[in-house]
């Protein structure tokens, strides 16, 4: 037993994470996600709604705890609008929603004075695209006729991604991705996560969608890089903060914003994929 708790400890240090507790907080996910999908699209939708939302503000504590004051609530609302009129709406609606959703904000940012305006207004913009416009493209894909399908494709990215990557660089990383952005990132656990994630995806096109198996292939391309980029881009935000994690909201994650970080991006990046390869199926 001894053995197994060094073992364990062993694997947390390496990795940053409580193993166990992640393992569970994800499973408790996945669970949601696709109970709340199978019972009804709008529902999980919802839950998609709420998570960004949750994300919006641990994002927007941190421009607080730098210093940089935004209109917390106004932007957490506008972010949800934009992501509940992708439901109705469709790419159009977010269009026009997220255009209302900046001019109110700017007047707001306008209201606290001229010091720092460039700053929050940087700042207030990139909150809103980056969490509302963007992962209004999970929206999308659930609101679709194959939203269960689709949606399903995506976890299985981006969870593939995340998992292999995870294990194997835990086990073989050694030569550092982006040491200046994510430390424990390396090109051993990419190639795991990239082996993984193109053959599942090839499998899961012919599987879920009856599409050629080498569209999957490159969705899973496509979808990797995007996984990347997402996850590196949280990693910025934060080593620009001087966190570790977002929040503390879910246990072996850290916030939510860290366990949605890789779908914000592979999101948009699989439903163009979709829409440009459409003639191709």
């Amino acid at each position: 037993m001894s053995d197994l708790h060094a073992i364990n400890d062993a694997i947390n240090k390496r990795a940053g994470r409580k193993l166990v507790s992640s393992i569970l907080i994800a499973l408790v996910l996945l669970a949601i996600i696709f109970s709340t999908l199978a019972l009804a699209p709008f529902l999980f939708a919802l839950v998609v709604i709420l998570a960004f939302a949750i994300a919006t503000h641990e994002l927007i504590s941190a421009y607080a705890r730098s210093g940089v004051a935004l209109h917390h609530w106004l932007i957490v609302i506008s972010n949800a609008s934009i992501m509940l009129t992708a439901w109705f709406a469709g790419p159009q609606g977010v269009l026009i929603a997220a255009t209302i959703a900046l001019f109110l904000n700017l007047i707001v940012v306008l209201g606290q004075g001229p010091e720092g305006f460039a700053k929050r207004s940087a700042e207030s913009g990139f909150t809103l695209l980056y969490l509302g416009v963007l992962p209004s493209f999970i929206v999308f894909l659930a609101a679709d006729g194959d939203g269960f399908a689709l949606v399903s494709l995506l976890v299985i990215i981006v969870a593939f991604n995340d998992t292999f990557a995870y294990l194997t660089g835990v086990l073989f990383g050694r030569h550092r991705m982006a040491p200046m952005l994510s430390p424990k990132k390396s090109w051993e656990g990419f190639a795991g996560g990239f082996i993984a994630t193109v053959a599942v995806s090839a499998y899961s096109f012919e599987a879920l969608l009856e599409k050629p198996w080498w569209l999957g292939l490159c969705a899973g391309f496509v979808g990797v890089i995007a996984a990347t980029f997402g996850d590196l881009i949280e990693s910025a935000l934060k080593r620009d903060f001087g966190i570790k994690d977002m929040s503390s909201f879910l246990p072996g994650h850290g916030g939510m914003f860290d366990r949605i970080d890789s779908a914000t991006l592979t999101a948009p990046a699989l439903w163009i994929f979709l829409e440009l390869t459409k003639t191709l199926s």
